[in-house]
């Protein structure tokens, strides 16, 4: 199995959210910019332009920035109110009544940037707002909210897919990360491995995982290193730093610096820093196991 290497896999899991956001972005000024130019052809068809050559850039562009503001409030209603096939009636009222507030808060945001480069110009702006015309956004807001939505499931699942994603092995299902297990699951590129918890060297925390490093290879699992040190501790893990966390048995040897810090060297060669808040903690773990 092909494993992104440290600094690869830090750098997705720390710029995941710009890849996606800048990725949206330039969809979405492109999609917008060909509306655009395709008004302009499609009325020089007719002789004389209607407008002038710079307002469907404004019409287009102030929806693509109306939709982009609106895409942190869809990241919102799927990780907090996520479908649910179990209450299948409940959650499409629900997404009904979120697509509906979602065409209100577009069409609302465009409206008054347009309104005011408009103003800017010296020129007025009329949007003509009617049931028609409302009904017709509905229309384009509920396909863009839908498609967005698919979009954001589709990234998120390439994402996984890429970097691989561990889960706990044990049958709990009322904690993130349950207080007694041994093995993790990891699921990559439509495959599933197993690793055991006594052969992961040490924890890594990363934005919102924790990266398990066993030998050369990385597993990342989404949960906080306070958390999941807390309930490997009984299976020979410890904290020593605010980011890193070591299986004891993994220790090779430990150097003291000058700087009241001590350096781990574990047994695959890798060298930690125990933090000078950790060391007691550190030294009581280490007697007692």
């Amino acid at each position: 199995m092909h494993t992104l290497n440290s600094a690869q896999l830090h750098h997705f899991q720390h710029y995941q959210k710009w890849y996606a956001a800048i990725s949206l972005a330039l969809y979405v000024f492109i999609n917008n910019s060909i509306n655009a130019t395709s008004q302009i052809m499609e009325a020089q068809r007719d002789g004389a332009l209607p407008f002038l050559l710079w307002e469907p850039f404004v019409w287009e562009y102030t929806s693509a920035v109306s939709t982009l503001l609106l895409i942190p409030a869809l990241l919102y209603l799927l990780k907090h109110h996520p479908f649910n096939w179990q209450a299948v009636n409940r959650s499409i009222a629900l997404y009904f009544a979120a697509s509906v507030l979602y065409c209100v808060l577009h069409v609302g945001v465009m409206i008054g940037l347009r309104k005011l480069i408009y103003w800017l110009q010296a020129r007025a702006y009329d949007f003509g707002l009617n049931w028609f015309e409302l009904l017709y956004e509905y229309r384009k807001d509920l396909w863009a909210f839908l498609f967005f939505i698919v979009v954001i499931k589709v990234f998120s699942y390439v994402f996984a897919q890429i970097i691989g994603e561990a889960t706990t092995l044990a049958n709990n299902e009322e904690e993130l990360i349950p207080t007694q297990f041994d093995r993790f699951l990891v699921k990559k590129l439509g495959k599933e491995f197993i690793v055991k918890v006594n052969n992961i060297d040490w924890l890594e925390s990363s934005g919102n995982y924790v990266n398990l490093h066993c030998a050369e290879r990385i597993y990342p699992l989404r949960a906080t290193l306070t958390q999941l040190s807390s309930n490997l501790e009984s299976q020979g893990f410890c904290r020593i730093h605010r980011s890193h966390a070591i299986r004891l048995d993994a220790v090779e040897s430990i150097t003291p610096l000058s700087s009241g810090d001590s350096e781990i060297k574990l047994t695959t060669g890798k060298v930690l820093n125990l933090s000078r808040r950790y060391k007691d903690q550190f030294k009581t773990h280490l007697n007692i196991n």
